[in-house]
């Protein structure tokens, strides 16, 4: 199964924005919120978007290899969002808004991709059976 490549990478994704959560938690001597560190804030918030995107990203790329999609069609949407998660975290990191703008971009692209591409595989025969 393709897709098992792209949730893993995001898996690994979600650990590494959670261990950089952490070691600033330690680094900071913070064990709620932010306490007002700015690095910690946006550790914080890269995490948290990550969260927001990569889990539904993994499950619309496992549905559509599911119904039928091509092979490419898996490889193309996964790599569009890892790349656009990747993309984000560099630049909220950076403070560079043309990666982050790039990030969000290759991101919604990817889930607007994968949306299309599963309502186009569905067994629409058998959804729309009256059974």
């Amino acid at each position: 199964m393709v897709s098992a490549l792209y949730v893993v990478l995001g898996a690994l994704l979600l650990i590494k924005l959670s261990f950089d959560v952490v070691k600033l938690r330690m680094q900071y001597r913070v064990a709620y919120g932010d306490g007002g560190f700015y690095e910690l804030q946006i550790a914080i918030r890269v995490h948290g978007n990550a969260v927001e995107y990569i889990p539904i990203g993994a499950i619309l790329l496992l549905m559509m290899e599911m119904n039928g999609a091509d092979v490419w069609m898996v490889h193309l949407c996964g790599l569009m969002l890892i790349t656009g998660r990747l993309f984000h975290f560099y630049g909220l990191k950076h403070r560079e808004i043309r990666w982050r703008r790039s990030g969000m971009g290759a991101t919604y692209v990817s889930l607007l991709l994968m949306i299309l591409i599963n309502i186009w595989y569905l067994p629409w025969s058998q959804i729309l059976t009256l059974r």
